[in-house]
């Protein structure tokens, strides 16, 4: 952000306001961590603030601080639609284009309020008075760390705060190995750490959570995992039946796609879920190097994301969809045998 902007966000903040705070559907750990630290934040300064989410997120994630409070807009539509239209400001956290929201997107462009985006991903829209973008940050919660510093307010960041902005910034680096991990990431860290963030106690909270039936589902996952050697890929697929077959809840398949970029001499990752309720193959894309999954999700699978982290879909079923994704390889040998 530059200083004007800077400036007309403080001024916006200078008095107490109704703020909505917003993050993408189905929303991970940067985008739950990074809505809450900013909560957080807010109601310090003394302003009235609620998160809306537009659907339920995984079980680990519900244990942060101020969790409990958070609505969400597919169950309780009712409730938040009034929110929504009577709010003075509505941040959007973690997406950059209001068609991540989902049934929220009419009811937050058509609102009254002033809104302001912070976010990280490429090739942000428009629709923000106040934008905060920066693709070569690790995380959106690392970019709420540097917006309250930037308003001369990181005295405020408290336990609470450290804990949930912590979280999104180890969920979104894979434990700070991802190569968006810098010297700035982790000064931010050490300064979350300071302010009481429990690092072991957070990675065990996310991490070490597994039920039986999800350990059960990654194994069916590893028996489905293939290698397409001359493009240094590999992929997973899961079909409905599978997760039925060992109750697959929301968030059971977080981190499957990284094993297939655990394996030696691969650079491309990909994991395929059908998904009979959506009616779509959900698709995450995986890269090591300069290979972009972004584009590749951007060019044939309607998603995006970053240079080593996408997500997609297909409307094709499900082994038509990886007949299309194999179908493709060829069009990125030189990218694949080079990165």
């Amino acid at each position: 952000m530059n200083k004007a902007d800077i400036e007309g966000v403080k001024s916006l903040l200078s008095s107490p306001k109704k703020i909505v705070v917003i993050p993408h559907k189905n929303p991970d750990g940067d985008a739950i961590g990074s809505t809450l630290g900013l909560l957080h934040y807010l109601k310090k300064s003394n302003h009235e603030a609620v998160i809306i989410a537009p659907n339920d997120y995984p079980d680990f994630l519900k244990w942060l601080p101020g969790e409990s409070s958070i609505l969400k807009y597919d169950s309780q539509t009712d409730l938040c639609k009034p929110l929504i239209s009577d709010a003075d400001l509505i941040f959007t956290l973690d997406f950059n284009a209001l068609g991540r929201i989902g049934d929220m997107e009419f009811a937050v462009t058509h609102a009254k309020a002033i809104k302001l985006m912070i976010d990280h991903h490429q090739q942000p829209d428009d629709y923000a008075t106040y934008t905060y973008s920066d693709v070569s940050m690790s995380s959106t919660c690392e970019m709420v760390y540097n917006f309250i510093e930037m308003l001369g307010d990181s005295n405020l960041v408290d336990q609470d705060i450290a804990t949930c902005l912590y979280t999104g910034i180890m969920t979104d680096t894979g434990s700070f190995r991802f190569s968006s991990t810098t010297n700035h990431t982790h000064y931010i860290v050490g300064k979350l750490i300071e302010k009481g963030a429990n690092n072991s106690e957070i990675h065990n909270n996310i991490y070490d959570t597994n039920s039986y039936e999800r350990l059960q589902l990654l194994g069916c996952a590893l028996r489905n995992l293939k290698v397409v050697p001359e493009y240094r890929t590999a992929y997973i697929t899961l079909k409905q039946e599978e997760l039925n077959t060992y109750n697959f809840r929301k968030g059971d398949t977080e981190g499957f796609v990284n094993y297939c970029l655990s394996l030696k001499g691969i650079i491309f990752a990909a994991i395929f879920i059908e998904s009979h309720q959506d009616q779509i193959i959900k698709i995450s894309l995986r890269s090591k190097g300069e290979f972009s999954v972004n584009e590749v999700s951007r060019s044939h699978f309607n998603g995006g994301g970053h240079t080593n982290a996408a997500g997609g879909k297909s409307d094709l079923n499900l082994s038509d969809t990886i007949d299309k994704f194999i179908s493709i390889l060829p069009n990125y040998k030189k990218e694949l045998q080079w990165s």
